[in-house]
């Protein structure tokens, strides 16, 4: 079986190959296998070295040394192949997507559970083309959630003061959008503030949209928010980032399907797993099963299938809320 780590050198504001390969040299001591490391040198290229790492047929289990963006291209790169399986070996900044396992998530940074894991196959959303293994969305939160990175790199702004600023920004430009939203048993058209699309739990650092979607379930949540005044915006994006949505029935609509179409009035940025791409006609399916995940040794979270995830879901949400003050100060 071939081992290859995947890094993304500049993932968590520094180069931590260095660290990286050590862990991984340590933790295959006295194992028949042995490991390769790639350090990525630009956008989708880590999905191409997913890929390449596919076409000799051999079995291979790619390890994504980065956050969640390098996860999505390592997972665009392995649907499909069954001869290879995915996992993060975080070392970004949000890893929202291994939050969707609860108190799991610790044993995605020990390199030793991933390569004593066993292999369980997870859905992954198709964005017109692209895979989203987490959330994906349209609309206010895409446009904050992109625009982050213009702002964080000018002077005196950074961290948690970027994304304010990207906030204040969008709202300023506008609420909402005219989108024609089609899904089974919902055929609209109007001004939306956004759409949410839920394979996992979390993302835009720790917000928790719907608390019982699950990656290995079948099923696509979503939520649909029409648009609102900015006086009103407050209450329901705080609500909404805790999985609080029923509080506002008349503004946000759950749907639970495996496809929906969103046709907008121009071209749009869409957030696919924290990384955009652009669109004026949205179409995003599930595919159950697509993509083999790398479950760690020790991980519980399948074994639950049945059972609620909110009560972890929430201790989840309160601890990234209090890393983010801290971070914050």
């Amino acid at each position: 079986m071939k081992h290859l780590f995947i890094v993304n050198p500049v993932a968590g504001g520094s180069d931590r190959s260095g660290a990286i390969f050590d862990a991984a040299k340590e933790a295959f001591e006295g194992r028949e296998d042995s490991f390769e490391m790639y350090i990525t040198k630009g956008p989708k290229d880590a999905m191409e070295a997913v890929k390449n790492a596919a076409a000799g047929g051999e079995e291979v289990r790619i390890y994504s040394c980065g956050g969640d963006g390098t996860f999505n291209e390592c997972v665009g790169g392995a649907v499909g192949c069954s001869n290879v399986a995915v996992a993060p070996f975080a070392t970004g900044t949000g890893n929202d997507f291994i939050k969707t396992f609860g108190e799991d998530r610790e044993l995605f940074f020990d390199v030793k559970n991933l390569l004593d894991g066993t292999v369980v196959p997870l859905d992954i959303l198709d964005c017109n083309g692209r895979a989203c293994i987490d959330i994906a969305s349209v609309g206010l939160d895409a446009r904050i959630g992109t625009d982050v990175h213009k702002y964080s790199g000018l002077p005196l702004i950074g961290g948690a003061a970027g994304y304010i600023t990207s906030l204040v920004v969008n709202v300023i430009k506008g609420m909402s959008q005219k989108m024609h939203i089609i899904a089974d048993g919902y055929d609209e058209e109007g001004e939306y503030t956004m759409v949410c699309m839920c394979n996992g739990n979390f993302y835009g650092g720790g917000f928790n949209p719907i608390k019982d979607a699950r990656p290995d379930d079948g099923q696509m949540n979503i939520l649909v928010g029409k648009k609102i005044s900015r006086l009103k915006a407050a209450g329901v994006f705080g609500s909404y980032g805790k999985g609080e949505y029923e509080k506002y029935p008349d503004v946000i609509t759950r749907l639970d399907t495996n496809e929906i179409e969103i046709i907008l009035d121009k071209e749009t940025v869409i957030n696919v797993d924290g990384e955009a791409i652009y669109t004026d006609d949205l179409h995003v399916k599930l595919v159950p099963g697509a993509v083999n995940f790398i479950a760690p040794k020790g991980m519980t979270y399948f074994d639950k299938k049945e059972e609620s995830q909110e009560e972890t879901a929430e201790e989840i949400a309160e601890e990234t809320a209090a890393e983010t003050e801290e971070e914050s100060n």
